[in-house]
């Protein structure tokens, strides 16, 4: 086998790979267009909404960070137990 063959039926693949091309192209004139869904745009909606809210609800923090200070914050052990067991049992 020459090395040199091989260079020649490349280029002759090229030119033909080139005229198709210019002839898929040049005949249909394609634009890209980009259309968003309603529901792409209801979710666009909603990561805005989370986006604009705060990460801490400051008024439920405020009320439990007065009642630890104050040492009357108590967790009741069965309920956490309950809600624990819960939260395992979905996964």
């Amino acid at each position: 086998m020459r090395i040199e063959a091989y260079t020649q039926v490349q280029q002759l693949y090229n030119k033909n790979s080139t005229k198709q091309l210019k002839k898929e192209t040049g005949s249909s004139r394609f634009s890209d267009q980009l259309q968003i869904s309603s529901m792409g745009k209801d979710i666009q909606i909603a990561k805005q909404a989370v986006a604009g809210a705060a990460d801490i609800r400051e008024d439920l923090v405020a009320s439990i960070k007065s009642r630890v200070d104050n040492g009357t914050y108590e967790v009741d052990s069965t309920s956490l137990a309950e809600r624990l067991y819960q939260k395992y049992s979905a996964f």
